[in-house]
């Protein structure tokens, strides 16, 4: 196992900070990844951070992330939409936690459902950027002993 972790961002992601503030909040991507990254080194941990709005590269990076300590995964809309996200994580065997920085059981209907959640190890929503320190803690935290 690597000592990498993966922070994945679909869709619109790249728009935080000017993306409805009001729901997401005021910090940027790049906040978003100075945050992850601090986190990760704090655990000894590698960051592979990268942001797509073509689900293709989300599966591909999904793929790639195994033998990993895991994937901390934003999904955005796919979260809600895409069987090809949840094939990647389950076909890999990857450790995953599903992660949101709003409370998407207090938004529309259509966003209470996830096709991911099955497949992953936890999920955490509703705590803005630290959503992702908590994604990345539980993963460092969780992995196998080294031998």
């Amino acid at each position: 196992m690597s000592d990498t972790i993966h922070v994945l961002n679909g869709p619109n992601l790249n728009l935080l900070g000017t993306r409805e503030p009001g729901i997401y909040g005021a910090a940027t991507l790049a906040d978003v990844e100075a945050l992850c990254r601090t986190t990760a080194a704090q655990h000894g941990l590698e960051l592979v951070f990268r942001q797509s709005n073509h689900e293709g590269d989300l599966v591909d990076w999904i793929q790639a992330a195994a033998g990993s300590v895991g994937v901390v995964l934003n999904a955005g809309a796919y979260t809600h939409t895409s069987v090809a996200l949840r094939d990647a994580i389950a076909g890999t065997g990857v450790p995953a936690v599903e992660v949101h920085l709003s409370n998407v059981f207090a938004r529309e209907p259509f966003r209470h459902h996830s096709y991911l959640s099955p497949v992953v190890r936890g999920v955490i929503c509703g705590f803005g950027p630290q959503s992702y320190v908590l994604g990345i803690t539980a993963l460092a935290t969780t992995r196998p002993a080294r031998p």
